[in-house]
């Protein structure tokens, strides 16, 4: 049904890095759970009415809220299509991470309201009448949600929708609300034990638990997290492909919406290697991360000396030392300067953010390994962080 809804709707649906494209994919997703949400809304007050189910008539407001988060989720992909501009230059792609939190909130809203509707059931309950003509409507809402959430689920994972994903859960939410309503209508028909209020005070606790998730989930991608680990693959492999790369360090990803990634990285070529072809080099590489990747690459040229046995017998000295400490640690650019009574060794060194020992810490200890070596030498360090 998927598969058919989006070859029916969407032009070109494997071009997913063109902003339109998503903006098209955003509106079948709004669109179908706009129609969806506003039947089940229909269909379930209906039934909670004459049941007199406080269960049932939350799961159909929650429906209609639902329907108002794909209004807001169909003017996020519209907005996030815009073009960039002079006040944007990076364009709108983020709106999409904003409409998340739009989502989230109104979940959370929804599961406050149901919290409250609850504890009144329980402390001033109602009969709950059962009928088996409910109770088919609310399993049909079941098997409806169950396929929108696998709807969203699959076109959010294509696309690397939070938006998508976001509503996705949504609907798992309505899953569990609806199940939960059911056991409520069928137990009423054997107890007389507020188990409607019961039943809908855990439903919301699960919804609000949900609701945190998609926020911090969306916050995390606005605040700036770590680039997705096989995306940092890609990239190095694309980097070191040729053999005149020798290394690759100090990878940065700015995420400015799905599709819309900038980055940069260092890459180490031999000191010795012809500085015109080494530039060629790197520009096609970065023109093949844009092709493959859609990430706007720039490369800087490290030129990195290996044929001189000095330098790398101290690199390889400082390569001991720091893995003695930790295996975690890695070091680059590394090079030396020899004076009559000493050698500088300079190098940057990249500490993990959750690594035990601060920086005067780790020169501390790398310079008392050092002090036994019959050579002089002291370190010339710049602390780093690895941002991939």
């Amino acid at each position: 049904m998927t598969g058919l809804l989006v070859k029916l709707f969407i032009k070109n649906p494997d071009n997913i890095s063109d902003i339109h494209v998503r903006e098209k994919y955003g509106t079948l997703s709004s669109i179908t759970g706009i129609v969806c949400n506003i039947l089940l809304f229909v269909l379930k007050y209906i039934m909670g009415t004459l049941s007199n189910s406080i269960a049932v008539v939350s799961d159909a407001f929650n429906n209609l809220s639902d329907s108002a988060s794909c209004i807001v989720t169909l003017l996020g992909y519209k907005m996030a299509a815009k073009p960039a501009d002079k006040d944007h230059p990076f364009g709108h792609g983020r709106m999409e991470y904003l409409t998340s939190l739009v989502i989230a909130a109104v979940i959370l809203v929804m599961g406050i309201e149901l919290l409250k509707n609850s504890f009144t059931k329980i402390f001033h309950p109602e009969e709950v009448k059962f009928s088996f003509i409910v109770l088919a409507s609310l399993i049909l809402s079941i098997g409806m949600k169950l396929w929108m959430s696998l709807f969203n689920t699959t076109l959010g994972k294509k696309l690397n929708s939070t938006a998508m994903l976001a509503t996705a859960k949504d609907s798992r939410n309505d899953v569990i609300a609806t199940s939960a309503a059911v056991l409520s209508l069928i137990c009423s028909a054997f107890t007389d034990l507020p188990v409607d209020g019961v039943t809908g005070i855990l439903v919301s606790v699960f919804i609000l638990k949900s609701g945190y998730e998609i926020i911090r989930d969306t916050v995390d991608a606005l605040l700036g997290k770590p680039a997705d680990p096989e995306t940092v693959r890609q990239i190095k492999e694309l980097v070191c492909t040729d053999q005149r790369i020798i290394g690759v360090h100090d990878l940065i990803i700015h995420d400015y919406g799905p599709g819309n990634s900038i980055g940069s990285c260092h890459a180490e070529v031999r000191s010795s290697e012809d500085f015109v072809s080494a530039h060629d080099l790197i520009d096609t590489i970065e023109h093949e991360i844009h092709r493959r990747l859609k990430i706007n690459m720039t490369i800087h040229m490290d030129p990195i000396e290996v044929d001189n046995e000095q330098i790398n017998a101290c690199r390889e000295l400082i390569s001991n030392i720091i893995s003695g400490i930790s295996d975690r640690l890695k070091f680059h650019d590394f090079r030396t300067v020899s004076g009559d009574t000493h050698v500088n060794l300079i190098f940057d060194l990249v500490v993990p953010f959750d690594l035990d020992y601060s920086n005067d810490e780790l020169k501390e200890k790398i310079d008392e390994s050092l002090a036994s070596e019959e050579t002089k030498y002291y370190t010339v360090i710049t602390f780093d962080r690895d941002y991939a």
